[in-house]
């Protein structure tokens, strides 16, 4: 990997437009959902919002050179459909020629950095729907969290909308992941119980003026059924970071069931599991599709 790292360095100094000319080359997904019809994403923006964490050490996914590796071993897995990253991670996949044949999401708001006194602000620091559509990708994720209390979920939401709106206009997806939120103690939490999560379903669902091209990401809650209830629209289910990887995996298979689910998106779980076997955690998560 080190060699293929320094690759990515030196075309960074001195070639710059590797960057377009590898997206312009690149061979695209002819589907999000993939051959099988099921969606396999492998998340990495979080480093983009301070969340470096992982388990007990606060700066596992700090080693861009690491955490690259993981994601091309990832990446390689069969039944593995694709990514969801920033500008910054992307690149270096598209360099290293990681995403052939793979559906991308550009992650679009990164603005709410984790732990940070404007967390609830998430401003759209990160891909717009022009930069989704010139990359030749997919479409463009985008974070919700909607906090009652807080004015600031406001410009989150119109941002949202017009995030949706100028991807639905040029017929990209809308990855939709909603939270409704509050603080407690000083930190943003989410709430995770099914009315809580109904109720950012109903709010995610109806933002923008066409719902054609919004999919929705939704965590996996006691109760699951009424949260699909909720929605016609395309559900991935999101991994998170999990404590109990058995009842994690149980809960997502149970979950895929649903007609609205079409696959996963999941990170640190995937990338950084326990022991430290990636591609045997990927294969467990693909065999639930």
């Amino acid at each position: 990997m080190f060699d293929r790292l320094r690759q990515i360095i030196d075309a960074r100094a001195v070639d710059p437009g590797a960057v377009a000319a590898a997206a312009a080359r690149r061979s695209r997904a002819v589907s999000v959902l993939g051959d099988h019809g099921r969606a396999m994403i492998i998340a990495a923006d979080h480093p983009a919002r301070g969340a470096l964490a992982v388990g007990g050490d606060p700066l596992a996914m700090a080693d861009r050179g690491e955490l690259l590796r993981r994601l091309c071993v990832a990446l390689e897995r069969p039944g593995v459909t694709g990514v969801l990253g920033t500008a910054d991670v992307l690149e270096d996949l598209l360099l290293l020629g990681a995403l052939e044949g793979k559906a991308v999401f550009g992650s679009m708001n990164r603005g709410g950095l984790a732990g940070s006194a404007f967390e609830a602000d998430d401003r759209f620091t990160g891909y717009d729907a022009q930069a989704v559509a010139g990359m030749r990708f997919d479409g463009g994720k985008m974070l919700l969290r909607i906090v009652p209390e807080d004015a600031d979920t406001a410009f989150t939401l119109a941002g949202a909308a017009q995030a949706v709106n100028e991807l639905a206009d040029r017929g990209l997806t809308a990855l939709v992941e909603p939270f409704w939120a509050a603080w407690e103690d000083g930190r943003l939490r989410n709430d995770l119980s099914a009315e809580a999560v109904v109720r950012s379903v109903a709010v995610a669902s109806g933002l923008g003026r066409t719902s054609a091209y919004t999919w929705l990401k939704l965590p996996v809650v006691a109760g699951m059924e009424r949260v699909l209830a909720a929605t016609t629209l395309p559900v991935l289910l999101l991994g998170g970071e999990v404590s109990d990887t058995d009842a994690a995996f149980a809960s997502w298979a149970k979950a895929l069931d649903s007609p609205q689910v079409r696959g996963l998106v999941v990170g640190r779980s995937l990338l950084y599991p326990p022991g430290g076997d990636v591609a045997n955690a990927v294969d467990r998560a693909v065999a639930l599709l």
